[in-house]
């Protein structure tokens, strides 16, 4: 028999596998290198990046406080599913609302925990498509790789994740653990690295520069030629017959060296083009509040996970006292000390030689930063050796942030599917490795369908390639199927900028759901405390929502692009629908009320 409605799961988690594992799902490596992209894409709004992501951290531990409370009332596998169900039924007055709680609670972490695994693969089929472009640039471009490779690859690895998520939470455990040791201390050399290069590149200092056709750096100053594009004359680099730009000469005929500049807006272009950050103080600098705004809705996915130990509480040895430890020493590590420090670093590197729209037009600026920065520490052309022993580190990090969160969502699912409010397979275990495999397995299909939306126009909307780069692409249907013209690509939504906005309205959604539930859940209990069980799920309720609300309202200000966060805003708004619809058939289904009218039957 290959599957149990009945049992329970094994309790075999102790406070360094719950931490590991949300560790695992916040993953600064991976982030880093990921989610550069999709904020360098955000036009006027990037000087602002290293703010939105503070201002985002506040709001996820303003969440993770209110997650820890109450784990500390109710542990048990669900999360904020389970804890909603709880919060009500144990609430004096609130109790007949606990099916609509849990329901909308457990419906709209869906178009979190479902869209994530989704935006991760497909990630992952985009540094495959790097790492390809890098070592064959003939066969694939590293900086633009094709749409049909990366949907390949994202297919692949959902169901890869998945059968390790399938095998069991032990095994995910013991690969967690090493994949954080590694990724955080090679994220860190990195961080290092590019602080040091800036500060011993002071402007007017001879640099390098980076070429994005060729994925490469060269310390000298690139020849030009005049050439019309569009009808304009425009300066073009000079290249070799296999694509290399060529150096100019100076009279004596020695390449002229490339000089470093850390300007802060390019104003030959209208509106005028953020370059990079003259100084320190800028990187830290609000710059504008509705930047911070713009930036603080795409960097909510890189912080989200915290809460994913939660789900694992029927799993956990000791979960009253390790499950809230752990989703706060997660968040405080990887937010607070990770985060904060390689941002800074990575936003302090910007310069002349590699600006912000290099950044934007890049599928993994990050790793051409790596490229740049080893250049420069270990010789020309080591550049891409050191990149590439990160790039493997950055790899392992997503497949532990994917399969920590395909973990966190199937769970979710298994306890719907076990009250009845999914269907009942998915509340079925295994019967040897004790996992909710129909769930886990449900969850690979749906990551692999949004992985393959993801990577579809990846380089949509802000983030559109030139057509000398397109022009410029190796040839074929798995390296340039998918790309048209500037033009065109640029007026289509950059498909992974809108999952992720998706899935981030799905976070901010639950977020808020849950600093509700806290409230519920500690008014007028013997342990309310003021602070912890009101004045901060307060704040974090209100930043939740103004940060949903900012979806609709920002576009329209000037703040970011428009297609994303309004296509993200539909996916939402049919979901809720759907959901609706879909509680009525359930409920009649299988006889439940919309208000419990028996506390006793409905607790047991």
């Amino acid at each position: 028999m290959a599957e149990k409605t009945t049992g329970e799961m094994q309790a075999t988690l102790g406070l360094t596998g719950l931490t590991m594992n949300a560790m695992a799902l916040i993953a600064p490596g991976a982030f880093l290198w990921l989610t550069f992209a999709p904020q360098a894409t955000e036009g006027a709004t990037t000087p602002s990046m290293w703010i939105g992501i503070v201002f985002a951290l506040l709001l996820c531990l303003a969440t993770a406080v209110c997650y820890a409370e109450m784990a500390k009332l109710y542990p048990g596998t669900g999360s904020s599913y389970y804890f909603a169900e709880q919060s009500f039924l144990n609430h004096e007055k609130a109790w007949p609302y606990a099916r609509l709680a849990k329901f909308i609670v457990g419906w709209g972490s869906h178009l979190y925990y479902w869209i994530y695994p989704g935006v991760m693969v497909g990630v992952i089929g985009v540094i495959s498509g790097y790492l390809v472009g890098t070592l064959w640039p003939n066969f694939m471009s590293a900086s633009n790789p094709g749409p049909m490779f990366m949907g390949l690859i994202a297919i692949i690895f959902a169901f890869v994740v998945s059968y390790i998520a399938h095998r069991g939470v032990v095994g995910s455990t013991a690969v967690n653990i090493g994949i954080n040791v590694i990724q955080i201390s090679a994220l860190l050399v990195f961080t290092v690295i590019a602080l040091g290069y800036r500060i011993n590149h002071p402007p007017g200092s001879v640099a390098f520069q980076f070429d994005p056709q060729t994925s490469a750096a060269f310390s000298c100053e690139f020849a030009t030629t005049k050439t019309m594009v569009s009808g304009v004359s425009t300066d073009t680099t000079v290249r070799a017959a296999d694509g290399t730009p060529q150096c100019a000469v100076d009279a004596a005929g020695k390449p002229v060296p490339y000089h470093v500049s850390y300007p802060e807006y390019d104003t030959t272009t209208t509106p005028p083009t953020f370059i990079s950050h003259p100084s320190a103080g800028s990187v830290i600098r609000m710059h504008n509040f509705g930047w911070m705004f713009a930036q603080a809705c795409v960097a909510i996915l890189i912080l989200v996970g915290f809460e994913s130990v939660t789900s694992m509480g029927g799993e956990a040895k000791n979960a009253k006292r390790d499950v809230p430890i752990a989703v706060i020493t997660s968040l405080l590590v990887q937010g607070c000390f990770c985060y904060l420090f390689e941002y800074f670093a990575a936003n302090y590197f910007l310069n002349s030689g590699y600006p912000m729209s290099f950044a934007g037009a890049s599928a993994a600026p990050i790793g051409d930063m790596m490229t740049m920065v080893g250049d420069a520490l270990f010789g020309a052309g080591r550049g891409r050796i050191f990149m590439l022993i990160e790039a493997a580190t950055v790899f392992l990090a997503l497949i532990g942030t994917t399969l920590s969160c395909i973990n966190t969502g199937a769970r979710v699912t298994y306890a719907m599917g076990k009250d009845k409010e999914l269907p009942d397979s998915m509340g079925a275990l295994h019967s040897r490795n004790l996992t909710p495999h129909k769930a886990i397995w449900t969850l690979a299909i749906i990551s692999a369908v949004i992985g393959c939306i993801t990577v579809a126009v990846f380089f949509g909307d802000g983030g559109a390639p030139s057509d000398a780069s397109i022009a410029a692409l190796p040839h074929g249907f798995w390296s340039s199927f998918g790309y048209t013209t500037h033009d065109k690509m640029a007026a289509l939504p950059n498909t992974f900028l809108t999952t992720t906005l998706a899935s981030n309205f799905g976070t901010f959604l639950l977020y808020m759901l849950s600093c509700i539930t806290c409230i519920v859940c500690y008014h007028n209990h013997p342990n309310f405390k003021f602070v912890r069980h009101l004045a901060i799920p307060v704040f974090g309720l209100l930043a939740n929502l103004a940060c949903m609300v900012f979806y609709l309202v920002g576009p329209f200000m000037g703040f970011g692009t428009k297609m994303e966060p309004l296509l993200a805003l539909g996916v939402a708004l049919v979901w809720a629908i759907y959901g609706g619809i879909y509680f009525m058939r359930v409920g009649k289904k299988h006889g439940k009320t919309t208000l419990v009218e028996n506390r006793a039957q409905q607790a047991s």
